[in-house]
């Protein structure tokens, strides 16, 4: 059976601000490879398993030029702008209305569409490809929704979590799926050993999920079908995701249990876990001076050729680009946002 590589990438980055902007969030940004960017590095490890003619990208309307730009060796055709901004479960259900399209073309009755998001870190291409041709495998059964599941190597509350039934030869079956825990709450899943953090790929036939759609989301799944005049009809949709209004109601959900080094490079401070550190542990990128301090993210991506220097600080994170310098605790990390809130109210678009 044909299998569709459908990326996810319309996210704004907003966590990474400065260096992140509305026309260059990151997936655009060269943070976890220093010569390639997250699409890029995403479209490199995908493609050993699905041609390049069999990978799309949904983005917005206003980053669809940008990315093409960025990766030319994807056609156009395969750049596709939602007709607005809509969460997860519309946006897949773009994908597969594309897919469903082209299967018409080749007279194929369904295909495989695997779901990728443009900005993770996935630290061994091998184990990746192994991992999702088991989910294709899997997949191909019937009606059944595959996700892949990462093993937790910390209780993080930043990220949703998947229950087993109980634990086996991939994949498992899905008993639930979790919204962020607390810390406490976080632990006790990590140490009871049936939980996964949810990474936020899955594999599916078209079928089996335009199927869940019409039991769970029926105004969602509408859009599957159409062949043309989409725009007013998604417009109209809900803003859903995915993991709400079909995974955690779906009976049918199976797990696959990566073997690869994962992150979803969701902050600043996950460069601590994803850079080299120095002997202060702190994390240096760019013309940069750090002294007498500790555990601290250091980072100048301007071109105006100024050091950026740093003494005495620690667990701070400070980024330079050309027009806009950020200043604050790392454990605000995740809080970066709220200045991009802040911008906006002031009307200081241009540093948006």
């Amino acid at each position: 059976m044909t299998s569709y590589a459908v990326i996810m990438a319309g996210g704004s980055g907003e966590r990474f601000w400065p260096y992140s902007r509305k026309s260059k969030p990151k997936q655009l940004l060269r943070l976890t490879s220093p010569h390639k960017t997250m699409i890029e590095e995403a479209i490199e490890r995908i493609k050993p398993i699905i041609p390049l003619e069999r990978i799309l990208i949904i983005t917005s309307e206003v980053l669809r030029t940008e990315i093409i730009n960025a990766v030319p060796f994807i056609h156009v055709a395969n750049v596709i702008a939602e007709p607005a901004k809509r969460n997860t479960a519309p946006c897949l259900a773009l994908g597969a209305s594309v897919i469903k399209t082209r299967l018409k073309e080749t007279k194929d009755t369904d295909a495989v569409m695997c779901v990728f998001t443009a900005d993770h870190f996935i630290g061994d291409n091998d184990a990746f490809a192994r991992d999702v041709r088991l989910s294709i495998e899997k997949a191909t059964e019937g009606d059944v929704l595959v996700t892949l599941g990462v093993i937790p190597t910390r209780p993080d509350t930043g990220y949703g979590y998947i229950e087993v039934q109980e634990r086996g030869p991939a994949p498992m079956k899905v008993s639930s799926f979790r919204e962020k825990p607390s810390a406490d709450v976080a632990l006790e899943y990590m140490k009871s050993g049936r939980y996964l953090w949810n990474s936020g790929m899955f594999v599916w036939r078209v079928s089996a999920l335009e199927h869940a759609m019409r039991m769970h989301l029926p105004r969602i799944a509408d859009i599957i079908s159409m062949d043309s005049s989409i725009d007013d009809a998604y417009k109209a949709l809900p803003d859903i995701s995915i993991d709400y209004g079909i995974m955690e109601k779906a009976s049918n959900v199976f797990v696959v249990p990566v073997e690869f080094p994962w992150d979803d490079v969701g902050s600043w401070d996950s460069l601590e876990r994803l850079q080299n550190v120095s002997d202060g542990n702190n994390v240096e990128y760019g013309r940069v001076c750090v002294a007498d301090s500790s555990s601290s993210i250091v980072v100048n991506v301007s071109t105006k050729g100024q050091v950026v220097a740093a003494l005495g600080v620690d667990n701070m994170v400070i980024v330079s680009t050309d027009d806009a310098v950020l200043v604050c605790d790392k454990s605000r990390a995740q809080d970066v946002k709220q200045i991009v809130s802040s911008l906006k109210s002031k009307g200081w678009d241009e540093y948006l």
